[in-house]
Protein backbone atom coordinates (compact mmCIF):
# COMPACT_ATOMS: atom_id res chain seq x y z
CA UNK A 1 0.00 0.00 0.00
CA UNK A 2 1.39 3.69 -0.51
CA UNK A 3 2.20 6.18 2.35
CA UNK A 4 -1.19 7.95 3.74
CA UNK A 5 -1.66 11.08 2.01
CA UNK A 6 -1.17 12.63 -1.98
CA UNK A 7 0.87 15.83 -2.12
CA UNK A 8 4.29 16.20 -3.74
CA UNK A 9 6.11 15.12 -0.98
CA UNK A 10 4.22 12.03 -0.33
CA UNK A 11 4.24 11.00 -4.07
CA UNK A 12 8.57 11.67 -3.88
CA UNK A 13 8.39 9.26 -0.17
CA UNK A 14 6.40 7.04 -2.62
CA UNK A 15 9.11 6.68 -5.32
CA UNK A 16 11.92 6.55 -3.10
CA UNK A 17 10.49 3.70 -1.31
CA UNK A 18 10.08 1.63 -4.27
CA UNK A 19 14.24 1.72 -4.14
CA UNK A 20 14.20 0.01 -0.88
CA UNK A 21 15.17 -3.58 -1.01
CA UNK A 22 13.08 -6.12 -0.11
CA UNK A 23 15.92 -8.62 1.61
CA UNK A 24 15.18 -12.14 3.07
CA UNK A 25 14.09 -11.72 6.77
CA UNK A 26 16.13 -12.47 9.75
CA UNK A 27 14.35 -14.88 11.98
CA UNK A 28 13.64 -13.11 15.01
CA UNK A 29 15.36 -14.84 18.41
CA UNK A 30 12.80 -16.10 20.96
CA UNK A 31 11.26 -13.16 23.33
CA UNK A 32 11.65 -15.10 26.36
CA UNK A 33 15.41 -16.72 27.87
CA UNK A 34 14.39 -20.48 28.61
CA UNK A 35 13.83 -21.58 32.12
CA UNK A 36 14.58 -24.53 34.20
CA UNK A 37 12.02 -26.81 34.87
CA UNK A 38 10.60 -27.45 38.56
CA UNK A 39 11.02 -31.16 39.15
CA UNK A 40 9.16 -33.13 42.15
CA UNK A 41 12.68 -34.23 43.55
CA UNK A 42 13.49 -30.30 44.50
CA UNK A 43 10.73 -30.81 46.97
CA UNK A 44 10.58 -32.64 50.34
CA UNK A 45 8.23 -35.60 50.31
CA UNK A 46 5.94 -34.65 53.10
CA UNK A 47 5.08 -31.82 50.79
CA UNK A 48 5.67 -32.84 47.15
CA UNK A 49 2.57 -34.78 46.68
CA UNK A 50 0.10 -31.59 47.37
CA UNK A 51 1.90 -29.26 45.06
CA UNK A 52 1.98 -31.88 42.35
CA UNK A 53 -1.79 -32.89 42.70
CA UNK A 54 -3.17 -29.32 42.94
CA UNK A 55 -0.89 -28.26 39.81
CA UNK A 56 -2.23 -31.10 37.68
CA UNK A 57 -6.13 -30.48 39.06
CA UNK A 58 -6.05 -27.10 38.43
CA UNK A 59 -3.42 -27.44 35.24
CA UNK A 60 -1.32 -24.58 36.49
CA UNK A 61 2.40 -24.71 36.30
CA UNK A 62 3.68 -27.01 39.87
CA UNK A 63 6.22 -23.47 39.94
CA UNK A 64 3.85 -21.52 41.38
CA UNK A 65 2.58 -24.19 44.00
CA UNK A 66 6.05 -24.78 44.88
CA UNK A 67 6.60 -21.41 45.25
CA UNK A 68 3.76 -20.34 47.25
CA UNK A 69 4.10 -23.54 49.64
CA UNK A 70 7.24 -23.06 50.48
CA UNK A 71 7.07 -18.79 51.36
CA UNK A 72 3.84 -20.15 53.56
CA UNK A 73 5.78 -23.05 55.22
CA UNK A 74 8.61 -20.01 56.06
CA UNK A 75 6.19 -17.80 57.03
CA UNK A 76 4.96 -19.99 59.92
CA UNK A 77 8.76 -21.42 60.78
CA UNK A 78 9.85 -17.67 61.16
CA UNK A 79 11.81 -17.10 63.85
CA UNK A 80 11.48 -20.33 65.66
CA UNK A 81 14.86 -22.23 63.81
CA UNK A 82 17.63 -20.53 62.59
CA UNK A 83 21.11 -21.07 60.26
CA UNK A 84 24.15 -20.68 61.16
CA UNK A 85 25.76 -21.26 58.04
CA UNK A 86 29.56 -21.30 59.08
CA UNK A 87 30.60 -23.23 61.81
CA UNK A 88 32.70 -21.19 64.01
CA UNK A 89 31.63 -17.72 63.34
CA UNK A 90 28.38 -16.71 65.10
CA UNK A 91 27.60 -13.24 63.78
CA UNK A 92 26.39 -14.57 60.53
CA UNK A 93 22.83 -15.92 60.94
CA UNK A 94 19.94 -16.76 58.50
CA UNK A 95 16.26 -16.35 59.07
CA UNK A 96 14.41 -18.84 56.48
CA UNK A 97 11.59 -16.50 55.60
CA UNK A 98 11.38 -15.72 52.08
CA UNK A 99 10.04 -13.55 49.25
CA UNK A 100 8.35 -15.02 46.16
CA UNK A 101 6.60 -13.59 42.97
CA UNK A 102 4.30 -15.91 40.94
CA UNK A 103 4.66 -14.39 36.94
CA UNK A 104 2.21 -15.01 34.57
CA UNK A 105 -0.45 -13.57 32.23
CA UNK A 106 -3.90 -12.82 33.90
CA UNK A 107 -5.59 -16.47 32.96
CA UNK A 108 -1.81 -18.43 34.40
CA UNK A 109 -4.12 -19.87 37.42
CA UNK A 110 -1.26 -17.77 39.33
CA UNK A 111 -4.33 -16.54 42.05
CA UNK A 112 -5.68 -20.68 43.10
CA UNK A 113 -2.82 -21.97 43.20
CA UNK A 114 -2.03 -19.07 45.70
CA UNK A 115 -5.22 -19.94 47.57
CA UNK A 116 -4.68 -23.77 47.44
CA UNK A 117 -1.36 -23.81 48.93
CA UNK A 118 -2.28 -21.43 51.72
CA UNK A 119 -5.34 -23.44 53.09
CA UNK A 120 -3.33 -24.11 56.08
CA UNK A 121 -2.48 -20.30 57.20
CA UNK A 122 -6.61 -20.19 57.01
CA UNK A 123 -6.81 -23.51 59.63
CA UNK A 124 -4.26 -22.48 62.07
CA UNK A 125 -5.70 -18.67 61.89
CA UNK A 126 -8.64 -19.85 63.10
CA UNK A 127 -7.20 -22.17 65.64
CA UNK A 128 -5.64 -18.86 67.14
CA UNK A 129 -9.03 -17.12 67.15
CA UNK A 130 -10.80 -19.15 68.85
CA UNK A 131 -8.08 -19.56 71.11
CA UNK A 132 -8.50 -15.80 71.71
CA UNK A 133 -11.91 -15.34 71.80
CA UNK A 134 -11.47 -18.37 74.57
CA UNK A 135 -9.04 -16.20 76.90
CA UNK A 136 -11.20 -13.09 76.33
CA UNK A 137 -13.93 -15.07 77.70
CA UNK A 138 -11.85 -16.42 80.64
CA UNK A 139 -10.83 -13.01 81.01
CA UNK A 140 -14.69 -11.20 81.77
CA UNK A 141 -15.15 -14.45 84.11
CA UNK A 142 -12.15 -13.77 86.14
CA UNK A 143 -12.65 -9.71 86.07
CA UNK A 144 -15.91 -10.38 87.43
CA UNK A 145 -14.82 -12.65 90.23
CA UNK A 146 -11.81 -9.57 90.94
CA UNK A 147 -14.53 -7.40 91.12
CA UNK A 148 -16.44 -9.59 93.80
CA UNK A 149 -13.16 -10.03 95.76
CA UNK A 150 -11.84 -6.05 95.64
CA UNK A 151 -15.49 -5.36 96.76
CA UNK A 152 -15.13 -7.89 99.75
CA UNK A 153 -11.44 -6.19 100.52
CA UNK A 154 -12.54 -2.96 100.67
CA UNK A 155 -15.11 -3.80 103.11
CA UNK A 156 -12.53 -5.46 105.25
CA UNK A 157 -10.21 -2.60 104.79
CA UNK A 158 -12.67 -0.15 106.00
CA UNK A 159 -13.14 -1.88 109.08
CA UNK A 160 -9.47 -2.12 109.97
CA UNK A 161 -8.95 1.78 108.59
CA UNK A 162 -12.15 2.30 111.66
CA UNK A 163 -10.46 0.26 114.10
CA UNK A 164 -6.67 2.13 113.34
CA UNK A 165 -5.27 -0.52 111.96
CA UNK A 166 -4.08 0.82 108.50
CA UNK A 167 -1.29 -0.83 107.64
CA UNK A 168 -3.74 -4.22 107.89
CA UNK A 169 -6.28 -2.33 105.43
CA UNK A 170 -3.33 -2.07 103.19
CA UNK A 171 -2.80 -6.13 103.50
CA UNK A 172 -6.44 -6.35 102.54
CA UNK A 173 -5.71 -4.52 99.47
CA UNK A 174 -2.96 -5.86 98.42
CA UNK A 175 -4.31 -9.41 98.34
CA UNK A 176 -6.18 -8.62 95.12
CA UNK A 177 -4.78 -9.13 92.37
CA UNK A 178 -5.32 -7.29 88.74
CA UNK A 179 -7.45 -9.35 86.03
CA UNK A 180 -4.34 -10.84 83.35
CA UNK A 181 -5.75 -9.60 79.88
CA UNK A 182 -6.25 -12.19 77.31
CA UNK A 183 -3.27 -11.01 75.19
CA UNK A 184 -3.10 -10.32 71.96
CA UNK A 185 -5.02 -11.94 68.95
CA UNK A 186 -2.34 -14.59 67.22
CA UNK A 187 -1.47 -13.42 63.66
CA UNK A 188 0.10 -15.13 60.46
CA UNK A 189 -1.54 -13.33 57.68
CA UNK A 190 -1.95 -10.07 56.28
CA UNK A 191 -3.02 -8.42 53.46
CA UNK A 192 -2.90 -4.78 53.25
CA UNK A 193 -1.62 -2.75 56.32
CA UNK A 194 0.14 0.51 56.90
CA UNK A 195 3.71 0.23 57.99
CA UNK A 196 2.42 1.57 61.68
CA UNK A 197 -0.41 -0.77 62.10
CA UNK A 198 2.34 -3.38 60.10
CA UNK A 199 4.83 -2.66 62.98
CA UNK A 200 2.31 -2.95 65.75
CA UNK A 201 1.19 -6.79 64.39
CA UNK A 202 4.79 -7.44 64.55
CA UNK A 203 5.40 -6.76 67.90
CA UNK A 204 2.37 -8.68 69.20
CA UNK A 205 3.81 -11.42 66.42
CA UNK A 206 7.45 -11.86 66.91
CA UNK A 207 7.69 -14.69 64.78
CA UNK A 208 7.13 -12.74 61.70
CA UNK A 209 4.22 -12.19 59.42
CA UNK A 210 3.15 -13.59 56.07
CA UNK A 211 2.08 -10.70 53.29
CA UNK A 212 -0.10 -12.25 51.26
CA UNK A 213 -1.12 -10.46 48.30
CA UNK A 214 -3.65 -11.66 45.51
CA UNK A 215 -1.76 -9.11 42.51
CA UNK A 216 1.67 -7.91 43.85
CA UNK A 217 1.69 -4.95 41.20
CA UNK A 218 0.04 -2.75 43.38
CA UNK A 219 1.98 -3.16 46.40
CA UNK A 220 5.19 -2.89 44.26
CA UNK A 221 3.89 0.49 42.52
CA UNK A 222 2.86 2.13 45.52
CA UNK A 223 6.75 1.48 46.85
CA UNK A 224 7.59 3.55 43.98
CA UNK A 225 6.14 6.46 44.85
CA UNK A 226 8.45 9.09 46.73
CA UNK A 227 5.90 9.53 49.31
CA UNK A 228 6.23 5.97 50.35
CA UNK A 229 10.36 6.16 50.88
CA UNK A 230 9.80 5.54 54.39
CA UNK A 231 7.56 2.31 53.90
CA UNK A 232 10.09 1.23 51.01
CA UNK A 233 13.05 1.31 53.68
CA UNK A 234 10.91 -0.70 56.10
CA UNK A 235 9.95 -3.32 54.15
CA UNK A 236 13.60 -3.67 53.04
CA UNK A 237 14.91 -4.12 56.13
CA UNK A 238 12.17 -6.54 56.57
CA UNK A 239 13.55 -9.20 53.70
CA UNK A 240 16.38 -9.89 56.52
CA UNK A 241 13.85 -11.10 59.16
CA UNK A 242 16.75 -10.31 62.02
CA UNK A 243 16.81 -6.05 61.94
CA UNK A 244 15.42 -4.01 64.21
CA UNK A 245 13.61 -0.96 63.40
CA UNK A 246 12.19 2.08 65.05
CA UNK A 247 9.86 4.88 63.68
CA UNK A 248 8.13 7.83 65.23
CA UNK A 249 4.79 9.36 64.44
CA UNK A 250 2.76 11.69 65.35
CA UNK A 251 -0.55 9.56 67.21
CA UNK A 252 1.37 6.38 67.86
CA UNK A 253 4.16 7.79 69.01
CA UNK A 254 7.74 6.26 69.11
CA UNK A 255 7.18 2.15 68.01
CA UNK A 256 10.15 0.07 68.43
CA UNK A 257 10.31 -3.54 66.18
CA UNK A 258 12.89 -5.88 67.40
CA UNK A 259 12.32 -8.19 64.85
CA UNK A 260 11.11 -7.20 61.34
CA UNK A 261 10.67 -10.19 60.06
CA UNK A 262 8.39 -10.53 56.77
CA UNK A 263 7.66 -13.09 54.41
CA UNK A 264 6.13 -11.99 51.00
CA UNK A 265 4.13 -13.69 48.23
CA UNK A 266 1.89 -12.56 45.18
CA UNK A 267 1.03 -13.26 41.55
CA UNK A 268 1.90 -10.17 38.70
CA UNK A 269 1.50 -10.39 35.39
CA UNK A 270 5.00 -9.53 32.96
CA UNK A 271 3.48 -6.17 31.92
CA UNK A 272 3.50 -5.02 35.59
CA UNK A 273 6.54 -6.12 36.56
CA UNK A 274 8.68 -4.72 33.49
CA UNK A 275 8.43 -0.89 34.56
CA UNK A 276 9.47 -1.83 38.11
CA UNK A 277 12.41 -4.22 36.93
CA UNK A 278 13.28 -1.47 34.24
CA UNK A 279 13.49 1.27 37.26
CA UNK A 280 15.92 -0.93 39.22
CA UNK A 281 18.56 -1.03 36.33
CA UNK A 282 18.01 2.77 35.06
CA UNK A 283 18.79 3.44 39.16
CA UNK A 284 15.83 4.52 39.66
CA UNK A 285 14.52 2.02 42.22
CA UNK A 286 17.95 0.62 42.45
CA UNK A 287 17.80 -0.46 46.10
CA UNK A 288 17.60 -3.96 45.89
CA UNK A 289 13.84 -4.30 46.60
CA UNK A 290 12.97 -6.26 43.48
CA UNK A 291 16.00 -8.60 43.90
CA UNK A 292 14.53 -9.49 47.25
CA UNK A 293 12.21 -11.22 45.26
CA UNK A 294 14.27 -14.45 45.62
CA UNK A 295 11.72 -16.86 44.19
CA UNK A 296 10.28 -15.27 41.61
CA UNK A 297 9.36 -17.65 38.68
CA UNK A 298 8.30 -16.77 35.57
CA UNK A 299 7.20 -20.27 34.29
CA UNK A 300 6.58 -21.53 30.51
CA UNK A 301 2.68 -21.14 29.79
CA UNK A 302 0.96 -24.77 29.69
CA UNK A 303 0.57 -26.45 26.01
CA UNK A 304 -2.65 -27.55 26.38
CA UNK A 305 -5.52 -27.98 28.60
CA UNK A 306 -8.00 -30.61 29.04
CA UNK A 307 -10.94 -30.95 31.79
CA UNK A 308 -9.78 -32.85 35.01
CA UNK A 309 -12.60 -33.30 37.65
CA UNK A 310 -11.30 -35.48 40.45
CA UNK A 311 -11.31 -34.32 44.18
CA UNK A 312 -8.02 -34.01 45.43
CA UNK A 313 -5.71 -36.56 47.18
CA UNK A 314 -7.13 -36.55 50.75
CA UNK A 315 -3.78 -38.03 51.88
CA UNK A 316 -1.74 -35.71 50.23
CA UNK A 317 -3.92 -33.08 51.58
CA UNK A 318 -3.76 -33.88 55.20
CA UNK A 319 -0.22 -34.68 54.88
CA UNK A 320 0.94 -31.43 53.46
CA UNK A 321 -1.33 -29.37 56.48
CA UNK A 322 0.27 -31.65 59.26
CA UNK A 323 3.62 -29.94 58.20
CA UNK A 324 2.50 -26.48 58.78
CA UNK A 325 1.13 -27.50 62.03
CA UNK A 326 4.30 -29.52 63.02
CA UNK A 327 6.22 -26.16 62.63
CA UNK A 328 3.86 -23.86 64.12
CA UNK A 329 3.67 -26.15 67.26
CA UNK A 330 7.69 -25.82 67.42
CA UNK A 331 9.45 -24.81 70.12
CA UNK A 332 12.69 -23.45 71.28
CA UNK A 333 14.30 -26.55 73.08
CA UNK A 334 16.70 -23.88 74.76
CA UNK A 335 15.83 -22.63 78.17
CA UNK A 336 16.03 -18.79 77.70
CA UNK A 337 13.68 -18.96 75.28
CA UNK A 338 16.01 -18.24 72.06
CA UNK A 339 15.42 -19.51 68.81
CA UNK A 340 16.84 -23.16 67.56
CA UNK A 341 19.82 -22.61 65.83
CA UNK A 342 21.41 -25.41 63.38
CA UNK A 343 24.42 -25.81 61.77
CA UNK A 344 25.14 -27.52 58.20
CA UNK A 345 26.72 -31.05 59.08
CA UNK A 346 30.65 -31.40 57.90
CA UNK A 347 29.20 -33.06 54.17
CA UNK A 348 26.51 -30.15 53.85
CA UNK A 349 28.97 -27.63 55.00
CA UNK A 350 31.57 -28.21 52.27
CA UNK A 351 28.76 -28.72 49.66
CA UNK A 352 27.67 -24.78 50.61
CA UNK A 353 31.03 -23.92 51.11
CA UNK A 354 31.96 -24.94 46.69
CA UNK A 355 28.85 -23.70 46.06
CA UNK A 356 29.42 -20.50 47.83
CA UNK A 357 32.96 -19.74 46.20
CA UNK A 358 32.14 -20.53 42.60
CA UNK A 359 28.91 -17.64 43.26
CA UNK A 360 31.42 -15.64 44.50
CA UNK A 361 34.15 -16.10 41.86
CA UNK A 362 31.78 -15.47 38.90
CA UNK A 363 30.32 -12.38 40.40
CA UNK A 364 33.79 -10.83 40.93
CA UNK A 365 34.93 -11.36 37.20
CA UNK A 366 32.62 -8.13 36.51
CA UNK A 367 30.78 -10.36 33.89
CA UNK A 368 27.14 -9.91 34.68
CA UNK A 369 24.49 -7.16 34.24
CA UNK A 370 24.96 -5.36 37.63
CA UNK A 371 20.89 -6.20 38.25
CA UNK A 372 21.52 -9.81 38.07
CA UNK A 373 24.56 -9.95 39.99
CA UNK A 374 23.13 -7.98 42.93
CA UNK A 375 19.94 -10.77 43.00
CA UNK A 376 22.84 -13.62 43.07
CA UNK A 377 24.61 -12.12 45.89
CA UNK A 378 21.49 -12.06 47.85
CA UNK A 379 20.71 -16.33 47.15
CA UNK A 380 23.07 -17.27 50.06
CA UNK A 381 20.45 -16.21 52.53
CA UNK A 382 17.65 -18.05 49.95
CA UNK A 383 20.14 -21.22 49.82
CA UNK A 384 20.21 -21.16 53.08
CA UNK A 385 16.71 -20.65 54.21
CA UNK A 386 15.57 -23.37 52.02
CA UNK A 387 18.02 -26.03 53.48
CA UNK A 388 16.90 -24.93 56.79
CA UNK A 389 13.34 -25.61 55.90
CA UNK A 390 13.54 -28.31 54.14
CA UNK A 391 15.58 -29.98 57.16
CA UNK A 392 12.99 -29.46 59.52
CA UNK A 393 10.00 -30.69 57.36
CA UNK A 394 12.45 -33.67 56.30
CA UNK A 395 12.68 -34.33 60.29
CA UNK A 396 16.33 -33.32 61.24
CA UNK A 397 16.20 -31.19 64.07
CA UNK A 398 19.49 -30.64 64.90
CA UNK A 399 22.02 -30.39 61.79
CA UNK A 400 21.46 -29.61 58.14
CA UNK A 401 22.07 -31.98 56.16
CA UNK A 402 23.09 -33.47 52.75
CA UNK A 403 19.83 -34.25 50.77
CA UNK A 404 18.33 -30.93 52.12
CA UNK A 405 21.44 -29.15 51.13
CA UNK A 406 21.00 -30.78 47.91
CA UNK A 407 17.75 -29.80 47.37
CA UNK A 408 18.21 -26.24 48.47
CA UNK A 409 21.13 -26.48 45.68
CA UNK A 410 18.97 -27.58 42.81
CA UNK A 411 16.67 -24.39 43.75
CA UNK A 412 19.70 -22.13 43.49
CA UNK A 413 20.32 -23.46 39.48
CA UNK A 414 16.19 -23.13 38.60
CA UNK A 415 16.22 -19.62 40.58
CA UNK A 416 18.78 -18.35 38.57
CA UNK A 417 17.00 -19.07 35.50
CA UNK A 418 14.15 -17.38 36.67
CA UNK A 419 15.93 -13.91 37.62
CA UNK A 420 18.05 -14.42 34.33
CA UNK A 421 13.99 -13.79 32.39
CA UNK A 422 12.75 -11.35 35.02
CA UNK A 423 15.64 -9.30 34.12
CA UNK A 424 15.48 -10.24 29.94
CA UNK A 425 12.11 -7.70 30.37
CA UNK A 426 14.77 -4.31 30.31
CA UNK A 427 17.63 -6.12 28.38
CA UNK A 428 15.24 -7.63 25.71
CA UNK A 429 12.35 -5.90 25.63
CA UNK A 430 12.44 -4.74 22.17
CA UNK A 431 12.50 -8.69 21.23
CA UNK A 432 9.50 -9.39 23.16
CA UNK A 433 7.77 -6.89 22.18
CA UNK A 434 8.45 -8.12 18.05
CA UNK A 435 7.12 -10.95 18.15
CA UNK A 436 4.49 -10.52 20.13
CA UNK A 437 3.41 -7.64 17.36
CA UNK A 438 4.61 -10.10 14.66
CA UNK A 439 2.37 -13.29 15.99
CA UNK A 440 -0.61 -10.39 15.97
CA UNK A 441 0.15 -8.94 12.24
CA UNK A 442 -3.34 -9.73 11.48
CA UNK A 443 -5.06 -7.26 14.23
CA UNK A 444 -3.33 -4.62 12.51
CA UNK A 445 -4.02 -2.53 9.20
CA UNK A 446 -0.97 -2.80 6.70
CA UNK A 447 0.25 -0.22 6.75
CA UNK A 448 0.21 0.90 10.30
CA UNK A 449 1.89 3.34 12.83
CA UNK A 450 3.54 3.17 16.15
CA UNK A 451 0.09 4.54 17.44
CA UNK A 452 -1.97 1.18 15.76
CA UNK A 453 0.15 -1.21 17.47
CA UNK A 454 -0.08 1.36 21.47
CA UNK A 455 -3.80 1.56 20.91
CA UNK A 456 -4.15 -2.45 21.20
CA UNK A 457 -2.44 -2.16 25.06
CA UNK A 458 -0.82 -5.39 24.35
CA UNK A 459 1.25 -7.21 27.01
CA UNK A 460 4.44 -4.72 27.66
CA UNK A 461 3.56 -2.39 24.57
CA UNK A 462 1.37 0.24 26.21
CA UNK A 463 3.92 2.95 25.83
CA UNK A 464 5.47 4.79 22.87
CA UNK A 465 9.10 3.82 24.24
CA UNK A 466 8.10 0.22 24.31
CA UNK A 467 6.74 0.20 20.67
CA UNK A 468 9.38 1.90 19.36
CA UNK A 469 11.77 -0.56 20.81
CA UNK A 470 10.23 -3.65 19.40
CA UNK A 471 9.47 -1.78 15.84
CA UNK A 472 13.50 -1.10 15.39
CA UNK A 473 13.68 -4.79 16.66
CA UNK A 474 11.58 -6.00 13.79
CA UNK A 475 13.57 -3.65 11.17
CA UNK A 476 17.08 -4.45 11.78
CA UNK A 477 15.12 -8.27 11.16
CA UNK A 478 14.19 -6.60 8.45
CA UNK A 479 10.20 -7.66 9.09
CA UNK A 480 8.75 -4.73 7.99
CA UNK A 481 9.81 -1.38 6.12
CA UNK A 482 9.65 1.88 7.14
CA UNK A 483 7.97 4.62 5.16
CA UNK A 484 7.77 8.18 6.12
CA UNK A 485 5.01 10.97 5.00
CA UNK A 486 3.59 13.88 5.69
CA UNK A 487 0.10 14.40 7.96
CA UNK A 488 -2.10 16.51 7.58
CA UNK A 489 -0.49 19.41 9.77
CA UNK A 490 2.91 18.84 8.07
CA UNK A 491 3.94 17.13 10.76
CA UNK A 492 6.43 13.84 9.39
CA UNK A 493 5.41 10.58 10.80
CA UNK A 494 6.36 6.81 9.98
CA UNK A 495 4.35 4.01 8.91
CA UNK A 496 5.19 0.50 8.87
CA UNK A 497 5.07 -1.97 6.18
CA UNK A 498 5.32 -5.91 6.17
CA UNK A 499 8.49 -7.54 4.20
CA UNK A 500 6.13 -9.48 1.18
CA UNK A 501 8.76 -12.18 1.40
CA UNK A 502 6.99 -12.80 5.18
CA UNK A 503 4.19 -13.90 2.94
CA UNK A 504 5.98 -15.95 0.41
CA UNK A 505 8.16 -18.06 2.92
CA UNK A 506 5.16 -18.42 5.52
CA UNK A 507 7.29 -16.43 8.40
CA UNK A 508 3.95 -14.45 8.08
CA UNK A 509 1.00 -15.63 10.15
Amino acid sequence: MSPRGGGPMNILLKELSSYCATEEPVPLPAGLPPVDTLLPEMLPDAIRGYVMDVSTRQQCPPDYCAVAAIVALSGVLGRKALLHPKQNDKDWVVTPNQWGALIGGPSAMKSPALKAMTFPLEIIEADLREKYENAVAEHEFDSEIIEMERAAAKRSAKKKTENGDREGARQELRKVKSAIGPGKLGRIVINDATVEALGERLNENPNGLILIRDELAGWLAKMNFEEYAADRAFYLECFNGDGRYTYDRIGRGTINIQHCNLSIVGGIQPSKIAPIVRGAVNGVGDDGLIQRFQLAVWPDSLNGWHWIDRPADVYRKERYLEIFKHLHALESNDATGEPICLHFTAEAQLTFINWMEELHTEVLKGELPSILASHLLKMPKTICGLALLFALIDGEHDQVGQDSTDKALAWASYLRSHAERLYSVVSDAGIAGANLIHSRCDKLPDPFTLRDVQRKQWAGLGDNRSVLESLEVLLDHRYVNEREFVGPQGHHKKEYNWNPLLLSNGARK
